[in-house]
């Protein structure tokens, strides 16, 4: 991923978030991909409230297996891309939970095309 934000961007970098945002839309472009992402999204937060509405803590290590796990079947087998995960750990986790917010509002549809993501 990093290789063709940089491409895109030959200053370097996401400078922050706003401009990165855009990028990870575009990355994201197949719903079967956002979808998964949602999945492991929902997860994440269920079993987040889970562990701690239980005081069973331990089940605070799965999170990054959950969550990850859909996304990355998403991206290695769908998008055919690299996860921005790799290379932009905190803006991909920022993004991820945007994403999954206008979706669950009903406005993902627009980020897209204001993106330039092509919707599949």
């Amino acid at each position: 991923m990093s290789d063709k934000y940089e491409a895109a961007h030959p200053d370097g970098g996401p400078k922050d978030f706003t401009s990165f945002f855009p990028y990870y839309l575009r990355e994201h472009a197949h719903p079967l991909c956002r979808s998964l992402h949602y999945i492991g999204t929902t997860l994440v937060i269920t079993l987040a409230a889970y562990a701690i509405g239980t005081a069973q803590y331990v089940y605070l290590w799965g999170l990054p297996v959950v969550g990850y796990f859909f996304a990355w079947v998403g991206h290695f087998f769908i998008e055919k891309n690299k996860p921005a995960t790799f290379t932009y750990p905190l803006w991909s986790l920022i993004a991820d939970f945007k994403m999954y917010f206008l979706f669950i509002t009903g406005r993902i549809g627009p980020a897209l095309d204001a993106a330039g993501a092509r919707r599949r």
